[in-house]
């Protein structure tokens, strides 16, 4: 069913945290699948096994390579699907690229804890054999190199220009933030847009590119002065990269560093500029965009700005806020259907794909805590008044939530909660729909993910992580998780246990 993060189980198995050691590696996703983490919405972070990326990708498909230089590429980058419907990037190193498997995952490991809405994030790899492969969440809408050196219908308009340039910022500012300043080969080829048409960062710039450490594939027009004078690569090499970037958004190609200086001290500023922009842009932003390319491109690392210096610069630029970026880019936005149910729905799988959170609170009120049979094995030391007091707290909540006084039924329950003695995932189902009701779906979907972790195949905790999603406005994976319990129901109906 995918995997439960750590932190997850520790909250809900205090007890056991004496027992615990520190999980250095992701757990392994046995189904090609993997959690949501209710904080980001990204997928916890995995190890997949060769053959769920295989079929994933059609068995590597030639149709299937995104990589913007198609097969000639080193290392190949394939669209893929997993089994929950959720589309990813497989990137495929040579063989030879990363001989020592621990190194391969631990630097994975490393740039798969970073979890930030500007980035394309890491959610896997696979280190099978000979086969090194990453798996990131996929950028349906191409390239910043594509949109500007090779667009079909339009150019991008220059706010959205600022925009890019603000969010590569703010996506290396946080990554910096994190320990992890290193960005290997910053370019337009790095950049993507997701289904909102917003920009991200690929996070496969924050690995290594090979074992030889080798920092640089591109041009060498384009690489930083230090890197070419003494192979050192450093944080201040990033920046110089983010000015080759921002020379992009400018001139609508790729222009050697060198040639736009001239320009620049030249006081070309208008000849540097992207004509097919048509002059829709605003001289005087444009010419702070220009000071700020140059001050990256200072041949002198010491004298470039920092990360959090090129966010604040660039914030105050942004002039349209409010407007979606696929509007800006000129693209629909991608929105696929929610899935149709693959079995037939219980009353409580027709409830909740319904949202029906009226329905939903009546089954649960019927069902009680049948289904907590077997979650807590109790000495009899610990039947303590503390003990006593924790259950006339959920007993105060089960009253609260019968009467439909959710607020107390929430407070009540956090107390039986957070004593934690006892785990009832049939308390965290009915917190879950408490916070659905209070317009907190965030801790509802948290809750119904405790819930599947004290009982990993229970249907009704993926049934409130589906309504939880559906009022998270995450269509696509609500569908799968509802046809996930719809599976799980089935098979405890096949096995005689009953619903």
């Amino acid at each position: 069913m995918g995997c439960c993060s750590s932190s997850f189980l520790s909250e809900t198995h205090p007890e056991k945290d004496h027992k615990k050691t520190h999980q250095q590696q992701p757990p392994r996703s046995p189904s090609g699948s993997a959690v949501l983490d209710p904080a980001t919405g990204v997928p916890s972070f995995c190890e997949f096994s060769f053959s769920d990326l295989k079929t994933a990708t059609n068995n590597f498909s030639s149709d299937n390579i995104v990589s913007e230089s198609g097969e000639k590429a080193p290392n190949l980058v394939y669209k893929g699907r997993l089994q929950n419907r959720r589309w990813i990037a497989v990137k495929k190193f040579t063989k030879m690229a990363w001989p020592d498997p621990k190194q391969f995952a631990e630097e994975a490991w490393g740039v798969g804890k970073l979890r930030h809405k500007k980035l394309a994030n890491l959610i896997g790899y696979c280190c099978d054999g000979d086969e090194r492969l990453l798996v990131a969440e996929y950028m349906p809408n191409d390239t910043l190199a594509k949109h500007l050196f090779h667009w079909e219908n339009q150019t991008i308009e220059w706010a959205m220009r600022l925009r890019v340039a603000l969010y590569i910022a703010e996506a290396l500012d946080y990554c910096s933030s994190e320990g992890r300043p290193l960005y290997h080969d910053l370019n337009a080829y790095r950049v993507l847009f997701d289904e909102d048409g917003d920009p991200r960062l690929s996070c496969f710039g924050l690995m290594k590119n090979s074992r030889d450490g080798k920092s640089y594939s591109t041009n060498l027009a384009y690489t930083p002065p230090e890197y070419l004078r003494n192979g050192r690569f450093t944080p201040e090499s990033v920046i110089y990269s983010f000015g080759t970037v921002l020379l992009d958004l400018l001139s609508g190609k790729h222009i050697p560093p060198s040639r736009a200086i001239d320009m620049i001290k030249g006081k070309n500023i208008i000849l540097l500029m992207d004509s097919h922009l048509e002059g829709n842009f605003s001289t005087e932003e444009a010419t702070l965009v220009v000071g700020h390319a140059s001050q990256c491109l200072q041949y002198e690392p010491r004298e470039r700005p920092s990360t959090k210096d090129l966010v604040t610069t660039l914030a105050p630029l942004q002039t349209k806020p409010d407007v979606p970026s696929y509007v800006m880019l000129g693209i629909s936005k991608h929105e696929e259907a929610p899935a149709t149910p693959q079995r037939p729905l219980s009353p409580m799988g027709e409830a909740c794909s319904r949202m029906d959170l009226t329905a939903i609170h009546q089954i649960l009120v019927m069902t009680h805590y049948k289904d907590d049979e077997g979650t807590n094995e109790l000495s009899f030391q610990e039947w303590t008044q503390q003990m006593r007091d924790m259950l006339e707290s959920r007993k105060r909540g089960d009253f609260a939530f019968r009467d439909k006084d959710f607020k107390t039924a929430i407070d009540c329950y956090s107390q039986f909660i957070d004593v934690g003695t006892m785990v009832s995932p049939t308390v965290f189902a009915r917190r879950s729909l408490c916070y659905l009701l209070c317009d907190q779906p965030d801790a509802a979907l948290r809750d119904a993910m405790q819930a599947q972790c004290v009982y990993p195949d229970w249907p009704t905790a993926f049934y409130m992580q589906s309504v939880a999603l559906a009022k998270l406005d995450m269509h696509n994976d609500a569908a799968d998780m509802l046809n996930e319990a719809a599976g799980l129901e089935e098979k405890k109906q096949r096995s005689g246990k009953g619903s």
